[in-house]
């Protein structure tokens, strides 16, 4: 078993090309000895979002807080808000924008492939 609160991981600022006002929990991660899926927290300030960008990992998301917008390039854009469940399949291109006025909070899982600890994506090709 493994058993954190998030008060004891760091923040880790998305500091990354189209990036602005992210940070990110990774809560557990192939580094606790987690085998097959990673846990992330991540915020979004108001006004801020992710790249639009894709990976090989699908995404599991669940929004704690805060209102946006879930930009993909099957579905166009649509508003997401607390209670909200999503799911990413592997190389759909994504963008998540806080367009509340306050934080957008989220829980986001990954699998994780050979040799990846769950900080990190695969590139779609």
């Amino acid at each position: 078993m493994i058993l954190k609160h998030a008060s004891d991981v760091l923040a880790v600022p998305m500091i990354k090309p189209g990036f602005s006002g992210m940070q990110a929990w990774f809560l557990l991660t192939a580094d606790d000895g987690c085998p097959r899926y990673a846990m992330r927290l991540i915020e979004i300030a108001p006004g801020g979002h992710c790249s639009f960008h894709n990976h090989k990992e699908e995404h599991e998301m669940y929004f704690l807080e805060g209102e946006g917008i879930l930009k993909t390039d099957t579905e166009g854009e649509c508003g997401i808000r607390t209670g909200d469940a999503v799911l990413l399949m592997p190389c759909e291109l994504h963008q998540i924008r806080n367009t509340g006025t306050g934080m957008l909070k989220m829980i986001c899982t990954v699998p994780l492939f050979p040799g990846q600890t769950g900080k990190e994506t695969t590139p779609c090709m």
